[in-house]
């Protein structure tokens, strides 16, 4: 599905993501995982094309996409969520969403000035597609609220949706647990494993341990900007090298 090689960033002469060849199979969960400024996000923003190669190259399902834009990457079916969830706050839950899906309109500022047809349809099917993604994460319930009056983890929840109201088949999930508490955490997981079933092949980035050995089928560990490890849960856990860079001792008897 998502296949990296080589793949490096510098700044200056400083390398964030250094050399990383790794592949990820589709319908499956991968987590990247690694200390602070092991170079994770920069990863995920060379996937998702916000940010342009130094060297390498990227491919998803047999087409090479390097140097694609962040748009572009969207329209061929790459979602990201971000640490961090920005929303209209002023705006409604759904409100939000609509501007989530509008990636795959066509209708143009003519078809907003004559209230063409086509301007008419796609408006309800934008409507239509973000009402299936809030009821696809379990908020269908308050579609209406304002985005500034909800709570951490249905932000979170919002952030997913909005990643699947532009009709992905790559999902990248930037910390989605960040900043909610065990329950909710469980919850968000069970969500991601949801995805899954549906068809999705998801990459995430998380610092909570417990949840990624759960919930991963493979994780790529980063430290300093170059791979250190990839494998299953239990081979990340039993690496001499991940224990000592990153998990700490007491994870390789959990």
């Amino acid at each position: 599905m998502l296949e990296l090689t080589s793949v490096t960033k510098r700044f200056g002469g400083l390398s964030a993501v250094n050399g990383i060849s790794v592949g990820f199979e589709r319908g499956t969960i991968n987590a990247i995982i690694g200390p602070n400024g092991a170079g994770k996000t920069t990863f995920f923003n060379l996937i998702s094309g916000v940010m342009p190669l130094s060297e390498g190259r990227i491919v998803i399902d047999g087409r090479d996409v390097t140097g694609l834009r962040a748009d572009q990457m969207a329209r061929i079916g790459v979602g990201r969520t971000f640490q961090s969830t920005t929303l209209f706050d002023n705006a409604s839950v759904l409100d939000n969403l609509i501007v989530g899906h509008r990636i795959r309109t066509r209708s143009n500022l003519l078809d907003v000035v004559f209230g063409t047809r086509r301007l008419r349809d796609e408006e309800a099917a934008c409507r239509r597609k973000a009402r299936d993604a809030l009821d696809f994460v379990g908020l269908a319930h308050i579609e209406a609220r304002l985005a500034g009056d909800i709570s951490q983890e249905e932000r979170k929840r919002v952030a997913f949706a909005l990643a699947l109201a532009t009709d992905p088949t790559l999902l990248l999930l930037d910390e989605p647990a960040g900043g909610v508490n065990p329950e909710e955490t469980v919850g968000l997981a069970d969500l991601i494993r949801k995805m899954k079933r549906s068809g999705l092949t998801i990459c995430l980035i998380e610092h909570k341990m417990d949840m990624i050995m759960n919930l991963a089928d493979k994780i790529l560990v980063l430290n300093y900007g170059e791979k250190i490890a990839e494998g299953t849960p239990a081979e990340v856990r039993a690496n001499p090298v991940v224990i000592e860079a990153y998990l700490g001792s007491d994870h390789a008897h959990a």
